[in-house]
C-alpha cells in the first residue's frame, strides 16, 4: 500500500518535534514537506536526512507557507497537520477551511502522544500567550529549586534558525557557547538569564536526544516553553502563566487554552500593572476551565539601572520582538518604565526604520510607536542597529530580556529595564514545588 502523504505546517519548532515523535519511523506515513511561517527567512531550507531518519534519505523540503495550497495539489497531499502556536482559533480554522477546500484533511496533533517521559522530575512552564512572563516564572522556579539544593537544567523550546543538523542537540553553559552556536538575539534573550544563574540550558531540534543528555546532569529538568505552545515533555508539575493585560485571550488562542486545561498551577502574572477587572476576568476564566488548578497571584516588578535619566526625555523604547509581533502586546516593560519615570515623549521609530525592520512593521502594523528587537539574522541585527541610530531621540530604553548593548551598537544614551516574578501571598511557587516534588518522589 502507498504511504499516506502528509504535510506539516510549522514555524521551525513544534513542527519538527511532531515529525520526530509521530512520523519519523512511521512506515505508513510519508511527510512530503514542511511549510514555515512566523519566523523570517526559514523557508527554502531542508530538514536534513541526519534528523529525518532512514525513511527520508534525501531529507524533507521546507517551503514558505504562502505556497501551501499549491503544494497540496502538486505533492498530492492527503492531510495537513497544523503545528505552530499563538494564533487565534479563528486564524487556525480559517487555515483549516483553506486546506479542506484544496482537497486535504486538516488536523492538529494531540499533546499527549508528543510528550516524552523523563527519568527525572520535570516541571513545565507554559503560557496562554507569548509575553505572559514565562521567562521570569522559569527563573523564579529555578531559584526556588536551587535554594532546595537541586541541580537544575533547563530545556528551552526550539529556536533552530541555522544549520538544523548542527543544532540537533545544543548545550549552553556559558557565554562562549552562545558565540560558538552563533545565537540570535531571540536565543540569547532566553539562554543568558539561565546561564547568569548557573543553570545549564539545552535546546535544538531532537528533543528526545536533548532530554536524555539533560537528565545526565540534572536533579530536576525545567521545560522553558516558547510562545504558548504545549510542553514537549510529560510534566510532573505543569505551570501555565496567564496575562491580565490581555483578558479573554486565554480562552481564544491556540494552544494556550489547552495549557490551561493541562495546568496543575496557573500563575496570574502582572497584577501590579493590570486593571483589577482584567485580573478578575482571567481568574474567572481559569476557574471555569480548570477548577482543580492551584492559582498563584504574581507581580512583575521592574527595575531601571538609571531611572533618573528618563525624566523629561524623548525616548525610544525597544521591546522584546516576539512579544510585540505575534504576541500582539501593545507595550512591555520599557513603556511601563518610561511612563513611571516621567518621559516627555515616546518617539515613534517608524519614520526611521530600514530593511528588515521596515518589513516587520509592514507585517505587523499594529505594533505602534515601539521598536521590536528583531534579531533572527545578522541582517536584522544590522538593520535594528541602523534604525536605532537614525531615530531622533534623547534616550533609548532597553526593555528586552537581555542587555541589547552586548549585541547591537547603541551610540545614544541608554538605560536598561529588568523585571522579575514576585508571588503575592500563598500558595506561592515554593509551596507548590515542594508539595509536587514530594508527590513525585513517592511515585518514583
Amino acid at each position: 500500500m502507498a504511504r499516506k502523504k502528509i504535510l506539516i505546517m510549522g514555524a521551525a519548532g513544534r513542527d519538527f518535534h511532531n515529525f520526530n515523535t509521530l512520523y519519523r519511523e512511521n512506515k505508513d506515513i510519508e511527510v512530503v514537506a514542511f511549510t514555515a511561517t512566523q519566523i523570517p527567512d526559514i523557508g527554502g531550507r531542508n530538514y536534513p536526512k541526519s534528523l529525518a531518519g532512514k525513511l527520508y534519505p534525501k531529507g524533507i523540503p521546507i517551503y514558505d507557507e504562502s505556497e501551501l495550497l499549491s503544494l497540496i495539489k502538486k505533492l498530492k497531499v492527503e492531510e495537513v497537520v497544523f503545528s505552530y502556536s499563538d494564533l487565534t482559533f479563528e486564524y487556525v480554522m480559517t487555515k483549516g477551511a483553506e486546506v479542506i477546500a484544496a482537497g486535504a484533511a486538516f488536523s492538529m496533533a494531540g499533546g499527549e502522544p508528543t510528550m516524552i517521559k523523563s527519568k527525572k522530575p520535570l516541571i513545565a512552564i507554559c503560557a496562554a500567550r507569548t509575553g505572559c512572563g514565562k521567562s521570569q516564572t522559569t527563573r523564579r522556579v529555578s531559584e526556588v529549586l536551587q535554594a532546595m539544593g537541586k541541580k537544575v537544567v533547563a530545556i528551552r523550546h526550539p529556536m533552530p534558525y541555522g544549520d538544523l543538523a548542527k543544532q540537533a542537540c545544543q548545550r549552553f553553559a556559558d557565554y562562549k557557547d552562545l558565540d560558538k552556536h552563533k545565537c540570535t538575539i531571540e536565543e540569547r534573550e532566553e539562554y543568558e538569564p539561565h546561564i547568569d544563574r548557573g543553570v545549564v540550558v539545552y535546546a535544538g531540534v531532537d528533543y528526545e536526544m536533548i532530554l536524555r543528555e539533560a537528565e545526565k546532569e540534572a536533579d530536576v529538568v525545567l521545560w522553558d516553553g516558547g510562545n504558548n505552545d504545549m510542553s514537549f515533555y510529560k510534566a510532573d508539575i505543569y505551570i501555565t502563566v496567564v496575562d491580565p493585560h490581555r483578558p479573554g485571550h486565554e480562552m481564544v488562542y491556540y494552544p494556550g487554552l489547552t495549557n490551561i486545561h493541562l495546568a496543575d498551577v496557573v500563575v496570574i502574572n502582572k497584577i501590579d500593572s493590570a486593571h483589577p477587572e482584567g485580573v478578575e476576568t482571567v481568574r474567572a476564566n481559569v476557574r471555569g476551565v480548570n477548577p482543580k488548578a492551584t492559582i498563584i497571584d504574581a507581580a512583575s516588578p521592574l527595575t531601571v539601572d538609571k531611572p533618573e535619566a528618563i525624566l523629561g526625555k524623548k525616548v525610544l523604547v525597544v521591546e522584546d520582538g516576539p512579544t510585540l509581533t505575534h504576541g500582539e502586546m501593545e507595550y512591555g516593560a520599557g513603556v511601563v518604565a518610561a511612563e513611571k519615570y516621567g518621559c516627555a515623549e515616546l518617539v515613534d521609530p517608524r519614520p526611521y526604520t530600514v530593511g528588515k525592520i521596515t518589513e516587520t512593521f509592514e507585517k505587523y502594523p499594529e505594533i505602534g510607536p515601539l521598536l521590536p528587537a528583531m534579531g533572527y539574522s545578522g541582517k536584522q541585527v544590522k538593520d535594528l542597529e541602523k534604525t536605532i541610530a537614525r531615530t531622533k531621540c534623547d534616550l533609548v530604553i532597553i526593555g528586552t530580556p537581555i542587555d541589547l548593548r552586548k549585541i547591537v551598537k547603541i551610540s545614544k544614551p541608554a538605560v536598561r529595564v529588568q523585571y522579575s516574578l514576585q508571588e503575592i501571598g500563598h500558595p506561592d511557587l515554593e509551596d507548590v514545588l515542594k508539595a509536587g516534588l514530594k508527590k513525585t518522589s513517592r511515585k518514583k
